[in-house]
């Protein structure tokens, strides 16, 4: 079983989408289609600067956010590309087991959130997660916090202008690097008009022509003559009847190899899925800007709900691919796309793929945007004075990272993995001590910080260059994947930092 971590919508890949054979004519219709789509989102985004008055305003929208734009952002902000075409791909590929992560996990952490997190962080008040750190812990557990969480989306960031920049050239053979400077610098342009409110709105706009776009490829591609003939509920029939026939371990929820190892990658899986990003500014930032605590709950509740029933579409496509085309190598999404839809369809769909990629480029940059300015350099004095310009100039140094490592090569995307990973080993025990426990200073806290993050590199390291330790060390660690090091090393730091805080009877 391979173990991966795509934690929710952030890879994709130039060859993902279908090529387009097209008349110049109609190639022109999709570039004016997506210019119009373009400055729409641009007027929204100037709309909403009128809302935006403060900083409260522009970091969580004056915690105002009605149900539908709450539940709206949040899964707008999950549900990417690699929702689309990763986990189709996975699906085809090992079935059930190569989508723990997302969408199963990746829904089953926004229902987490909800139930356990969503009311008691919306009381606090907070702006960012960084607070959190600091009104539990101290100023030092939120510079450590803020200093982890705000790197950990620079590759999400250079991920989506990467994704956006290979649009532009399969399509309008518009230069890699010239692309990266045009989806970066509209992204950022209205990113930084209205900040939440701004990316909020389009967000709700944008999930609604993705999600769109996405049943209408799973109705007709189970409509098909070699599935449905026409009946989208008997093709879905079909896909199970035969893949069940044919591919019977790819309907398995659990490893049929019970070995100690697979099964620790497995729950590994799962636990970082379901809890890593729980600590995510990203997903706490539309909980914090929600009306109210029950808001926040439901919101979460609901995209978490939604998540799973639009995550499986994809799912169902890579099922479908093995029906259809079962000897053939292919990408199922891309495929089934550019085999079964019309042309009028086919640019739909490109608009519905390209506005995955904008809703969650958006909220990669405000994300780290708001730690940076609202935590970290609020104590440079200039910065201080003027909240609204220091928190729009972060936007820009986010921006101007997300280029810069855009630039370096996809090589670099890698990184992604690994700072998602250290979000559960370094902050989701502080975290959730934080509210159900008593912390009493920041020792706890920066302990646990500090102890899940090095023992995690130190088992991430021999794990992935396993001759650099002795055989007998290097069999024993590699057993249990790192996360799971960190995060036992993690609760085993905030133990340590309570009991040295405890007086003496």
């Amino acid at each position: 079983m391979r173990i991966v971590f795509p934690a929710c919508p952030m890879l994709f890949s130039q060859t993902s989408l279908p090529r387009l054979d097209l008349a110049p004519e109609a190639v022109q219709i999709l570039g004016w289609t997506l210019v119009g789509y373009v400055v729409f989102l641009l007027a929204i985004s100037v709309y909403a600067s009128g809302r935006v008055r403060d900083e409260n305003d522009y970091i969580v929208a004056g915690r105002r956010l009605p149900l539908f734009l709450a539940w709206g952002t949040l899964i707008a902000t999950w549900f990417g590309a690699a929702t689309m075409f990763a986990a189709a791909g996975a699906a085809r590929e090992e079935g059930l087991l190569g989508v723990v992560l997302d969408p199963f996990a990746c829904a089953g952490t926004l229902v987490i959130a909800g139930i356990f997190f969503a009311r008691p962080l919306w009381r606090m008040e907070l702006c960012t997660m960084a607070d959190f750190f600091r009104v539990k812990y101290g100023p030092r557990a939120e510079m450590i916090s803020g200093c982890i969480q705000v790197p950990a989306y620079f590759s999400w960031v250079a991920l989506q202008y990467t994704a956006l920049a290979r649009v532009l050239e399969l399509y309008f053979e518009v230069p890699f690097v010239a692309g990266i400077l045009v989806v970066a610098s509209v992204t950022l342009l209205y990113t930084m008009i209205g900040g939440m409110w701004s990316v909020t709105l389009t967000d709700t706009v944008q999930i609604v022509v993705a999600l769109g776009g996405l049943v209408v490829l799973l109705i007709t591609t189970l409509s098909i003559p070699e599935l449905g003939d026409g009946n989208a509920w008997r093709g879905l029939c079909r896909i199970y009847d035969t893949v069940s026939r044919t591919h019977p371990d790819h309907l398995r929820l659990i490893p049929a190899d019970g070995s100690l190892s697979v099964m620790l990658a497995w729950l590994a899986a799962w636990s970082t899925g379901l809890f890593g990003n729980i600590p995510g500014q990203d997903l706490q930032q539309r909980v914090f800007a929600s009306k109210s605590p029950n808001t926040a709950m439901h919101a979460c509740i609901l995209a978490g709900v939604l998540y799973f029933m639009f995550g499986m579409i994809p799912v169902t496509l890579g099922l479908a691919s093995l029906v259809t085309h079962p000897d053939h190598a292919i990408d199922p999404v891309s495929f089934l796309a550019g085999e079964y839809l019309s042309t009028g369809m086919l640019v739909v769909f490109v608009i519905s793929v390209m506005s995955m990629v904008v809703s969650t480029a958006t909220s990669a940059v405000l994300a780290p945007a708001t730690i940076l300015g609202h935590n970290l350099l609020r104590h440079i004095a200039f910065m201080g004075r003027h909240p609204l310009l220091r928190d729009r100039l972060c936007v820009v140094l986010v921006s101007l990272g997300g280029i810069a490592l855009a630039l370096c090569g996809e090589s670099l995307m890698g990184l992604l993995d690994i700072a998602l990973s250290i979000q559960l080993v370094a902050l989701f025990v502080p975290v959730t001590m934080g509210i159900y426990g008593r912390p009493g200073g920041e020792l706890p806290a920066v302990l646990s910080i500090l102890s899940g993050f090095i023992t995690w590199l130190a088992t991430f390291t021999i794990e992935h260059v396993p001759e650099r330790v002795p055989d007998a060390l290097a069999s024993v660690i590699t057993t249990v994947p790192s996360d799971f090091w960190g995060l036992a090393a993690s609760i085993a730091g905030y133990v340590i930092g309570r009991t040295l805080l405890r007086k003496p009877d």
